[in-house]
């Protein structure tokens, strides 16, 4: 069960969300029968998350079984010379680049890849390095999740 706590929001916009992590492809109207709430109230809510950015997009989670033929990596990535936020930008423009982090100690940014093959894992490290105030690179192939 998630705990949500974020400011200005109220108790249907934390259900609301709740039920979506749980089933993100959820009806308005199973959502409003869920929460006790009108269908409209749903949607504007919604639409106002959304128009935020509390809600970024919706997405799908794979089954791990399904997901065996993606190549998954993390990259330890340092920057010089450049903000974090430019570079962040320009490694979510590399379509295997699936999350960005900022951290601490030696490395700026942590990047989990996923590709289809080694060749595209390959291809999408050579224009991660190629972006502008990257300095040094450090990757780990994912073999096995426990």
């Amino acid at each position: 069960m998630y705990r949500l706590v974020m400011r200005g929001l109220d108790d249907i916009d934390r259900a609301l969300l709740t039920r979506l992590r749980d089933d993100g492809r959820a009806s308005v109207s199973s959502l409003a029968q869920d929460l006790h709430v009108a269908r409209g109230t749903v949607q504007t809510r919604l639409t106002r998350l959304l128009d935020e950015g509390v809600i970024r997009r919706f997405t799908i989670e794979l089954d791990p079984d399904h997901e065996h033929q993606t190549v998954r990596a993390v990259a330890m990535v340092q920057l010089q010379s450049v903000t974090t936020t430019v570079v962040a930008r320009a490694l979510q423009r590399i379509p295997e680049v699936a999350e960005v982090h900022t951290t601490n100690g030696a490395w700026d940014l942590v990047t989990e890849l996923r590709a289809a093959t080694l060749e595209d894992l390959d291809r999408a490290l050579v224009e991660l390095r190629a972006v502008r105030g990257v300095s040094n690179t450090e990757t780990s192939i994912l073999l096995r999740t426990y």
